[in-house]
Order: structure tokens, then sequence, then C-alpha cells
């Protein structure tokens, strides 16, 4: 028999629509991955020369050395932090295992830990197989703002932890620091810790700037950071994370870590090493490069009528459902425009566990200009064609 959490889990929304993207060649903006051609090639050659070059047996368990050093560097250069690369920094095969390290060292059973909802689905599902409870506490559309009021009323003395991925999967939030500000005075005054989930640290834009938690000293050894080499070099299929936390909530972390891959290639570290070193113009370049695609999407899309609130960060833009027919709810308008329409989507309900919202569809631009352009044409003409036929 499965076990009762996995058995419970059907497959997951993006699986399901990239199937049916594939199914019916619809061009796939659902699945948060970039499309092939926009890695950058002298990250790509330095995984060449590790593979032909380097060791192909077991590397530390923590992580190789200039890895580790390197994620501590980034985070010197990018947010001005003092990092222990030796006591404070774990590499893991991608930012998922990172969290579920991070669920099954810091939680026991029953624990609570609160989800900011729309939450990456992920979360709960690890959460419950470790033993402990999700606690989901909304930001409501069409501003996202986060209600500290809202937050510290779901707190309750089981509470262990909160959850807080900024910038924000689906939404492109990118919480400001007297938000995180607040979140870490709940910190002291409940005794939380934080788990933060940072994988889009270097696609903020706009003249935005990415803020952690782990940046205001009195929480410092209350968060774990998480972040990721797949969203930082548009390799996702590497599975590279790393985690940065105090001693005290590392050493745990690390030990599921052990239990859980042990380790990670030893090229792709050596290749994301390299990576993590290239100069500023590559990660400024990189936001350029997004911010560019963004609009491509975005302003095509609401040219051609569609509703779509700011893009911060990420690679995601959430189109509003209002003013679209209706088709039953945000799953069936999906659907309905992978078949028609031949664009895929992701329906905002599947973050929220009740799935009663229903507010918005997730288009992901992390994409070529081609793509982006056939995509937006695509959409253009199927809501005219609706038009059409409303009129007629």
């Amino acid at each position: 028999m499965a076990n009762s959490v996995f058995g419970a889990t059907g497959t997951s929304i993006f699986e399901s629509m990239s199937r049916l993207a594939t199914e019916v060649k619809s061009i796939n903006l659902g699945q948060g991955f970039p499309e092939n051609g926009l890695e950058p090639p002298e990250l790509i050659e330095a995984a060449v020369r590790a593979v032909r070059d380097g060791a192909h047996q077991y590397p530390p368990m923590m992580g190789l050395p200039a890895l580790r050093q390197a994620v501590a560097d980034n985070s010197k250069r990018w947010l001005g932090l003092d990092v222990d690369w030796e006591r404070e920094v774990l590499i893991t095969s991608g930012a998922t295992e990172a969290l579920a390290d991070a669920f099954l060292a810091l939680l026991e059973p029953g624990d609570e830990i609160i989800l900011l909802e729309p939450a990456y689905d992920s979360y709960p599902t690890i959460i419950r197989r470790a033993g402990a409870k999700p606690v989901r506490v909304r930001l409501d559309p069409p501003d996202w703002a986060l209600q500290l009021d809202r937050l510290e009323a779901a707190i309750t003395p089981r509470t262990k932890a909160i959850v807080l991925n900024t910038p924000m999967n689906p939404i492109g939030k990118v919480f400001s620091r007297e938000e995180l500000r607040g979140i870490a005075d709940l910190l002291l005054r409940h005794d939380l810790i934080a788990i933060c989930d940072e994988v889009y640290e270097h696609l903020v834009f706009d003249g935005r700037r990415h803020e952690t938690l782990f940046a205001f000293p009195d929480v410092r050894d209350r968060v774990v950071r998480i972040g990721s080499a797949g969203k930082t070099f548009s390799v996702t299929g590497w599975k590279v994370g790393y985690v940065t936390a105090d001693p005290k909530l590392l050493g745990p972390i690390a030990k599921a870590h052990q239990f859980v891959t042990f380790t990670t290639p030893p090229a792709l570290q050596s290749a994301v090493a390299y990576g993590l070193n290239l100069p500023d113009s590559y990660f400024e370049g990189l936001r350029r490069d997004m911010t560019w695609r963004r609009d491509l999407l975005v302003d095509g899309l609401r040219g051609a009528g569609y509703s779509v609130g700011d893009v911060a960060a990420t690679y995601f833009a959430v189109v509003a459902t209002d003013g679209l027919p209706e088709f039953g709810d945000d799953f069936a308008l999906a659907r309905r425009l992978t078949r028609e329409a031949g664009v895929t989507a992701i329906p905002i309900s599947a973050f929220y566990d009740a799935r009663d919202v229903h507010s918005h569809i997730r288009f992901c631009f992390a994409k070529s200009a081609d793509t982006l352009q056939e995509a937006v044409s695509r959409l253009a003409r199927w809501r005219e064609t609706l038009r059409w036929k409303a009129a007629s």
C-alpha cells in the first residue's frame, strides 16, 4: 500500500498541462523552464571541461569547496552579507531537495508551518510527509499585499516556521524591506524560523532590489536561505541548489541531505561555481534580457485586450480571467486555451489548497522571441474569434 500522503497526491498541474501541450502541439508557456538556447554558453563550456577533465566520483557531501565559496561570495557581492562558506553553506540537488531537507530536518510531527498562498505545490506535500501541518495565509489579488495581522492570527503554540518565497512564484511579487521587517518581528515575538525560497533572486526587474530576511541581523540565525543555479543560469535540468543558514540550522539540514541524495554531480557543481564567479555584467544582462522578454509578452497581451498586472520579478506573468469568457473555472480556461488557442498556461488555483481562487492564469516568458510572438498572435486571434462568435 502507498504512503497516505503520496498515495493521495495526483499528477502535478505542471506535468499534466505539459502533457496536454505536447499532445495537441501547443506552445507551452505553462511549466516554468527556459527555452533551450537561453543558457550562457560559457557556463556550458565550463561544464564540458569539468566532465572531460574533472573527477567522476562522490564529491564531498556538503558540496565542492569551490562552489560553497562561490555561494558565499555571491551573497557578499549582491547582498553585502558575510557568510562562512565552511559552516553556513550546503550544496543540494536542486532547490526542491533543499526545501525537502529543511522540512525533514527542522519539523517534528504535529508542528505547524505557515505557507503564503498562492504557494508552490511542492511545499505542502513534503511538509505533510514530514508529519507537520501546513497552515495557509492568503495574499489577495490584485495587489497581493501581505497583511501582517492575518499572518500573526494564523500563529498558534504549535507553529514552528514560516515559508517565504521571494521573489514569489506564481505572482512575481517582491517582498519589500518593510514587509520583511514585519515578518522578522513575528519570528522574534513567537520564536519561529523562516525557510526562504529565493530561487529567483537574480530575476528582479525595473531597478527593484531583492531583499532577504537573512540580511536582518536579529533574525539571521532563524533563517534558511535557498537558492538555485537552475533559475540564475537557465539550466533547470541541472538541479543544483544551495542552502545558506546558521550552523545550528544547517547542521540538521545537512544530515537530512546526507540521507536524501548525499551529493550532487561534481561537474555541474564546478560549472555553477564558474557561473557564480562571472562578472556583474552577466547578472545585469540576465535581468535586462528577461525584462525584454517580459515586455514582449506582457505588452503583446495587453495590446490584445488581456488584463496583465505588474511583473516585478521571476519569469511569470499572471493574466486576469475576468473579462474572458466563462468556461467554468481557470482549469477549464487553461485547457481550452491549450486546445483552441494553441497556447498553454497554468491555472492559479493550482497554487491554492482549496482550489477556489480562479482569478488568474500564469504564463512563462522565459522563451525565445519567436515563441513569445507566436504565442501572443495565437492568443490575440483566439480572443478575436470569441468576440466574432459572440457578436454573430
